[in-house]
């Protein structure tokens, strides 16, 4: 009778009085002004139950209702979501150094990874050190022209694995085979080894578990908006995490080690010879964690991001072959039959370029950027958005808002045939890759490899669904995390041309 009577009783009171406490002294701590509009929060749980399993249809949404700058309480953090390209400008480029920084969520704090990692760390001095250094040695002009021959090498496995697919009769997975050739491109540019082949039972192994890190990242996690449940982890993401984390430290740490064996034998002209060099300086500017958790940040971002682009153009140019034709016919002009594609062919391919960025307005590969968080009480179009609130820029929402795009619900590579608008940064309508001086560093790697990838499929290859399917059925569910990829993966049979 006593422990029913705490169970039903006295806990739920604590917890009220808590959660009513919580929010007076955080009332009393902000600045006079009015908040964003938004749906009203339900006590303790606040808006949680409205974010649903793909909160970036759930938000866009409500963005409808109350607007482009939108509040929201979830357990006891603050959310504010930007769901118009003014409101992306004035968060990631007017105010920009107000919200700078990173709401990291606990699954990015397993083995200490927000302290060493370029994605979660503050804009302070490690932080420009790594971006330093990252621009310096792999995405600077000279370093991606003088690595051609690396991606030239990984494009024609490619196109060997798609022709002997072909000949053997058997379905593409296009994601898995998109993903391998961005992970060995990867690996090779960071520590000079191929980490996969094309079907082997590795490469999915790794595609689970670079997927986990993403999806325990990115889903909302009831630990992070009630921090008792941290103990509990009550969807499992923390043990994930940790599980996924271990995977690739154990990787890299075998790597690493091999490496400074073999120093002295053999210099490598990869970005782990860089890093180490950095860190067997007498005073030395990085750390092996360092060296580590930049690894993880590069692998998985670059692995995942390309592939899940590639996979969601290949999907819609199936589902409307006469765009597939079109993209076909200009690269049979620029390139010729059973040409392999230049980098310097990309800039003579406007129509590949229109079907790229309709791909990353229609399916932005991460609906919400990595969150951000306020540095301070800031009014923005006579709202107050508080100190320390979550700030999520619901790309997937901005790219579909009819405000901004003739027939958003859409694919229409034609709609940028005559735009100037890009991806770089300069347009918040198509932000990708985000803005300002949390813009993605690889933004440069990723515009050669998904040009590449989809113009090496495209070119040299008809595709034929299975047998029975018709273009319009493709499974077009979406799997939701930190990124968005496909619930149910793009196969079809590769016809030689």
């Amino acid at each position: 009778m006593t422990m029913d009577f705490l169970t039903y009783f006295i806990l739920p009171l604590s917890i009220l009085c808590i959660w009513i406490l919580f929010q007076t002294l955080n009332s009393k701590h902000r600045k006079s002004g009015k908040l964003p509009p938004g749906p009203y929060p339900i006590p303790i749980v606040g808006n949680i139950l409205e974010l649903g399993q793909k909160p970036h249809l759930s938000l866009a949404k409500l963005s409808k209702t109350y607007g482009p700058l939108m509040y929201l309480k979830i357990g006891y953090h603050e959310m504010v979501v930007v769901s118009s390209p003014e409101m992306a400008k004035d968060i990631l480029q007017k105010y920009d150094q107000v919200f700078s920084s990173r709401s990291v969520p606990s699954a990015a704090m397993d083995y200490e990874h927000q302290k060493h990692s370029i994605v979660w760390l503050p804009v302070e001095n490690q932080w420009r050190k790594l971006r330093r250094i990252c621009k310096e040695q792999m995405f600077t002009l000279p370093r991606l022209d003088a690595s051609w021959d690396l991606r030239r090498e990984k494009l024609q496995k490619l196109f060997e694995y798609v022709s002997q697919c072909c000949v053997n009769g058997l379905a593409v997975n296009i994601g898995d085979a998109a993903f391998i050739t961005s992970l060995n491109l990867m690996s090779a540019t960071l520590f000079s080894v191929e980490l996969s082949e094309f079907n082997s039972d590795s490469s999915q192994e790794f595609k689970d578990v670079v997927w986990g890190v993403l999806e325990s990242i990115g889903r909302p996690n009831f630990a992070d908006y009630f921090p008792l449940l941290k103990y509990f982890d009550p969807q499992g993401l923390l043990r994930h995490i940790k599980f996924c984390f271990g995977k690739l430290f154990a990787i890299f740490d075998g790597i690493i080690d091999q490496r400074l064996k073999s120093r002295g034998i053999q210099k490598k002209n990869d970005l782990l010879e860089a890093l180490l060099d950095l860190n067997q300086k007498p005073d030395p500017e990085l750390s092996k964690d360092d060296i580590k958790h930049l690894l993880l940040d590069l692998f998985v971002a670059g692995a995942d991001t390309t592939t899940g682009t590639v996979e969601w153009a290949m999907t819609e140019l199936l589902r409307k072959p006469n765009k597939l034709l079109k993209a076909r016919n200009e690269l049979k002009d620029v390139v010729g039959v059973n040409g392999l594609i230049q980098e310097s062919d990309i800039s003579r391919l406007p129509y590949l370029q229109a079907v790229v960025k309709e791909t990353f307005r229609f399916h932005p590969v991460a609906p919400f950027l990595v969150p951000h968080k306020a540095n301070a009480d800031i009014e923005i179009n006579g709202y107050m958005v508080p100190k320390n609130a979550q700030i999520f820029v619901n790309v997937w929402a901005i790219g579909r808002d009819s405000n901004t795009w003739s027939s958003p619900n859409s694919f229409m590579p034609e709609r940028f045939l005559d735009c100037k608008t890009d991806f770089r940064g300069q347009d918040f309508e198509l932000i990708p890759f985000s803005a300002g001086r949390r813009i993605c560093p690889g933004l440069p790697l990723a515009h050669r490899m998904v040009h590449l990838m989809l113009a090496t499929l495209i070119c040299n290859f008809e595709w034929k669904l299975e047998e029975g399917l018709n273009p319009e059925e493709i499974d077009m569910s979406e799997k939701f995390g930190l990124t968005l990829q496909k619930a149910i993966p793009l196969k079809a049979f590769p016809v030689k041309l």
